[in-house]
């Protein structure tokens, strides 16, 4: 099984999504992200992470709101959001930072 660690240190760039299964956003940003998913799967993997079944995680990443997308490549931190965005909102802002 691979670890949360072994993932985000990959070369190939993994956007996190810190979700909650309370949160109307976070329910609402699902298919955009199934979507931006779907259209990037060759260049960027998608990783979904519960908060409240890993806390530990979101605490190392001082996760405040859900839902939070991190961009991580090397283990790197490229970029980092809250809030609900679209597919192409995500698509554009991954995009300006590979």
């Amino acid at each position: 099984m691979e670890t949360f660690s072994k993932i985000i240190n990959d070369d190939k760039p993994v956007l996190v999504d810190f979700h909650a299964e309370w949160c109307g956003p976070c329910k609402t940003m699902a298919p955009e992200l199934k979507r931006f998913a779907e259209n990037n799967k060759e260049t960027v993997r998608v990783l979904k992470v519960d908060i409240d079944k890993n806390q530990p995680t979101a605490s190392h990443f001082n996760i405040q709101g859900v839902p939070t997308l991190i961009l991580f490549k090397n283990g790197k931190i490229l970029w980092r959001q809250s809030g609900a965005m679209s597919a192409q909102q995500i698509s554009n802002a991954v995009k300006s930072k590979l």
